[in-house]
């Protein structure tokens, strides 16, 4: 029986390149993204092409009803899940100074980026403690897409920056209170990588790129990140819960 993966904001982007690598690992996988099915059915259909039961279902992840709605859903396709993958988020809509940013932003981002997957992991993982007690042979993960923004601080996205970093700090409850079930949860931190959501900023951090920010001198792409969540997936470290994975290019290195 082939294992199941949840992956949230899974149509583009990092997720679908998450969900490509795991295709690959003989992995069905089942895709929780805020579009319209209809505007990424291109993208599903690869995935399908490739070999897995896909599974699409349209969520905001910052609604307690729609999660508990996609994971009834994953239960009644599939029956099983081993792996979560909490990757969907946002930036703000309008990168303003902290000295003047909204209210309504920071809530925005705070319920997408942090309070979704926080309760969604608590749904997943209640869900795999049950599938452990019934199947001795289990084996699930959880992993969490965050950003080295959860430690560089940016003024002009100060809520990304917070909700970020309660993702990082996330990975370490959850690491603690399922460590009795040996239910591994990793965290991973993606830098400077190639997206809809950089493509904003795109000739900004071209320059950056150029001029040295990083060292190794070029953008991060959503295969990148891939690598390690199938890493994880597998189960290639499983001695390592809580630990954070830096798939940044050598930012966060510090130097002279």
């Amino acid at each position: 029986m082939k294992k199941v993966a949840l992956i949230t904001g899974g149509a583009r982007g990092i997720g679908y390149g998450i969900a490509l690598g795991l295709v690959k690992e003989n992995f069905n996988i089942a895709i929780a993204d805020i579009q319209d099915e209809q505007k990424v059915a291109e993208n599903i259909e690869n995935l399908r092409k490739a070999g897995a039961e896909v599974l699409y279902c349209k969520c905001d992840i910052s609604s307690s009803a729609d999660r508990k709605r996609m994971i009834d859903e994953v239960k009644k396709k599939f029956g099983h899940l081993n792996v979560l993958v909490n990757n969907a988020g946002v930036a703000p809509a309008i990168r303003a100074d902290i000295l003047d940013a909204s209210e309504e932003s920071y809530e925005r981002v705070m319920k997408i980026n942090l309070q979704g997957p926080y309760f969604l992991t608590q749904l997943a993982a209640n869900w795999m403690i049950e599938q452990q007690k019934t199947d001795k042979g289990f084996s699930g993960c959880i992993i969490n897409i965050s950003s080295m923004s959860s430690t560089v601080a940016s003024v002009s996205r100060g809520e990304y920056c917070i909700s970020k970093a309660g993702v990082s700090m996330a990975t370490k409850l959850f690491a603690v209170r399922l460590a009795e079930f040996n239910i591994p949860v990793y965290e991973i931190r993606p830098g400077i990588i190639m997206t809809d959501m950089t493509s904003a900023v795109k000739e900004k951090y071209d320059k950056l790129i150029a001029e040295g920010i990083l060292l190794q001198k070029r953008w991060g792409l959503p295969e990148d990140i891939s690598k390690a969540v199938s890493m994880m997936a597998r189960g290639d470290i499983p001695y390592s819960t809580g630990q954070v994975i830096m798939i940044d290019g050598g930012f966060t290195v510090e130097r002279l």
